[in-house]
């Protein structure tokens, strides 16, 4: 149930004027009681109503995003994709980039509830579960685990993981590597990894499984993968993401590395920039179009139905993009 300004009054133990001078900041008022109304506030988890209050209840039309950066194109085409489908449906978007910060994606997932946002689509992942599951707002979760009542969106990260094996294995190769960007066993992007490992236990061999956390600057990315390339130069590579494997051909092509040849390479996540640009680069393709679809709907009937009994975890199919590289 979400908190009222009244809870919060009988909770610090003074009237509801006294907390809506709190919020406002107007008239005087002891820091103690200030401090008890702010208290009150936090473990209420309330959140003042800034643009809402006018409005009476009725609906603000707006969604908000959270993704981890907005750097990436993978991220990129999504929350364009998003924000299109969003308003197709008579939504606005309030985009927040948490750019990996803790702080900064608490900020906004409370700046969200103080605007009273319809629902929340989020693919960041850096603060603790109860977190999300005291929003107010119904939520989304994108490729991302969050809190057993938000349904998940994704791509069959398993089957993309086992898709890239066998494109590298069609080729009589052993010494294989994957470069991911993410080591946690509970997110869904770490099946790609378990699915790239299923495949190559059946043929008995043992990936080189190599974490580039999304932290990462691409200095120190780049440094790692030429790293790995001069010291123990592998036959084959997976990297989780598109931009990882761009850096690995650049690396390549400046160490008079041959891909394909002696090395063969295979990327995830086949944005439309990669298709125009990047031809070459062989990838596993989620459909983008279609987990953007997806994520609004399940979020409309959330919004509509808030009881209504979602799935734990929606996934859609992956697809091979044949390119130059494998």
């Amino acid at each position: 149930m979400v908190a009222k300004l009244t809870d919060v009054a009988e909770l610090a133990g003074v009237s509801a004027t006294t907390v809506s001078r709190v919020i406002n900041h107007k008239g005087y008022l002891s820091s103690n009681t200030i401090e008890k109304v702010n208290a009150s506030m936090r473990e209420l988890n309330y959140q003042p109503n800034n643009i809402a209050r006018s409005l009476q209840g009725k609906s603000t039309h707006l969604v908000g995003l959270i993704f981890p950066t907005l750097d990436s194109i993978f991220f990129a085409e999504l929350t364009n994709l998003l924000e299109r489908e969003l308003f197709a449906h008579g939504y606005k978007t309030i985009i927040c980039n948490s750019q990996g910060d803790p702080k900064k994606e608490r900020d906004y997932l409370q700046m969200l509830g103080a605007n009273q946002v319809e629902g929340i689509i989020s693919s960041s992942h850096n603060l603790n579960h109860a977190d999300y599951a005291r929003a107010s707002a119904p939520i989304i979760g994108f490729d991302r685990y969050f809190a057993p009542n938000i349904p998940i969106v994704s791509s069959d990260n398993f089957s993309g993981g086992q898709l890239a094996a066998r494109e590298l294995l069609k080729h009589p190769i052993h010494d294989l590597v994957m470069l991911t960007g993410n080591d946690d066993p509970a997110s869904p992007t770490h099946r790609r990894v378990e699915g790239f490992k299923d495949i190559l236990a059946h043929k008995n061999i043992q990936p080189r499984i190599i974490s580039l956390a999304q932290s990462t600057t691409p200095t120190l990315k780049l440094g790692a993968i030429k790293a790995l390339l001069r010291q123990t130069p592998p036959e084959g590579i997976f990297c989780s993401d598109d931009m990882t494997a761009l850096m690995v051909m650049n690396v390549a092509r400046g160490l008079g590395i041959s891909i394909p040849g002696d090395l063969y390479l295979v990327g995830y996540d086949g944005v439309s920039f990669i298709r125009d640009y990047i031809p070459q680069l062989t990838t596993i393709q989620q459909p983008l179009p279609d987990l953007a679809k997806l994520s609004v709907s399940l979020l409309e009937r959330r919004i509509k139905d808030p009881s209504e009994q979602l799935s734990d975890h929606y996934e859609l199919p992956v697809k091979v993009i044949s390119g130059e590289s494998c």
